[in-house]
């Protein structure tokens, strides 16, 4: 039993304890039509009816990323027995894929099932809460978020902005990239145009590459064009629904910059505050349950996509270790100068930083790696 397996068992224990005793007799669906407010109850004793619409980052057809946004929806409605429906759009139905922040922030949509990562230019300590280069496992991340005081900090700096937020997906090691020809040293990255998101871009800019976060239904036309010569988005299996092996071929291995990666749900804080605390409930712990569903189908679908992938035409690479440790002394000075521009950059990294000394004391002795 590895780090993640561990803990994740544990988490799932706790989840079917905690959810069991949400369950309500409901509808079997969720109407098509969603307002943007509540709705108070027939009688005296009915609790409120919550219609809210939810922005997403992703496409409901995409893998994981929008997939189990639907499922959160679906969840929530049948843990609520009908009371909560939150409402999927797909990105650009109500704001494009990356205003989401401010729109919920504002109030102009009630919640948003999106990435804290893509929030680096407004909030960059919100990067940790996405994915760390080089940092923990999906294990040791969920530990540290429910336990060590993660959740608190992340909501801390949410509440700032008007939002509320809970961590929704966890998914495993993403690719380190495509391109469209076989990358022989570090050398050849200079230069390139490339899609990159959250920390890892900083560390890549840090080596030469030219940078620019794209939202995941933007990225393949741009490759296509040759307006990036390279990217990274996902895992295999969400890198494969979005094509990028027809137009690179060349796809790098580890995700040294996203060992894990956790997606959010966020809601306008003035709207989760009209809640009862029973609906606010139902809302975590479907996240919760939502985290370790995406973590076990991520992790179960990446050897067929692979596969799939090779059969393409794709050739899989490791990073030699040269390599990757360009990328970690990279890292390392990222770190510090972000942490000396921003207070809540240096305290989240001191919190998940004492986190993480304190965690390898037990994953020395109790782990075979």
């Amino acid at each position: 039993m590895n780090k993640s397996s561990a803990i994740v068992g544990i988490v799932g224990i706790l989840i079917g304890l905690l959810v069991g005793s949400f369950v309500f007799p409901g509808k079997s669906g969720i109407d098509d039509q969603a307002s943007s407010g509540v709705e108070s109850g027939g009688d005296v004793a009915s609790v409120q009816k919550v219609r809210w619409k939810m922005a997403s980052s992703f496409s409901a057809q995409l893998v994981l990323g929008g997939t189990m946004g639907k499922t959160l929806e679906e969840q929530i409605y049948k843990l609520s027995g009908g009371e909560i429906e939150l409402k999927f759009f797909d990105p650009g139905s109500l704001v494009p894929a990356l205003e989401i922040f401010d729109a919920v922030s504002a109030g102009a949509v009630n919640a948003g099932w999106t990435n804290p990562g893509f929030w680096a230019g407004k909030v960059p300590a919100l990067q940790f809460f996405a994915a760390v280069p080089f940092g923990p496992s999906a294990g040791e991340t969920v530990a540290w978020m429910y336990h060590g005081g993660g959740l608190e900090l992340m909501q801390e700096i949410y509440a700032r902005h008007n939002i509320y937020s809970q961590p929704c997906m966890l998914i495993p090691p993403e690719g380190a990239g495509w391109f469209r020809k076989e990358i022989t040293s570090v050398d050849e990255l200079k230069g390139l145009k490339m899609r990159f998101f959250g920390l890892g871009a900083k560390v890549m800019e840090k080596i030469g590459v030219s940078t620019q976060l794209i939202a995941a239904g933007d990225i393949f036309p741009a490759l296509e064009l040759g307006t990036i010569d390279a990217t990274e988005f996902s895992l295999p299996a969400i890198d494969l629904d979005l094509g990028f092996h027809e137009v690179a071929k060349h796809y790098y291995f580890p995700g040294w910059h996203q060992p894990t990666t956790m997606g959010e749900l966020m809601i306008n804080l003035a709207d989760w505050n009209t809640l009862s605390e029973q609906q606010q409930t139902i809302i975590n712990e479907a996240c919760r349950s939502n985290m370790l569903k995406s973590l076990a189908e991520g992790e179960a679908i990446q050897f067929p996509a692979l596969q799939t992938l090779q059969s393409k035409g794709v050739t899989l690479h490791r990073w030699p270790d040269e390599t990757i440790e360009v990328f970690r002394k990279a890292w390392e000075e990222v770190v510090v100068e972000e942490a000396a521009n921003d207070p809540d950059f240096a305290t989240v990294l001191a919190s998940l930083t004492e986190f993480r000394t304190n965690y390898k004391v037990w994953g020395d002795l109790g782990y075979l790696d």
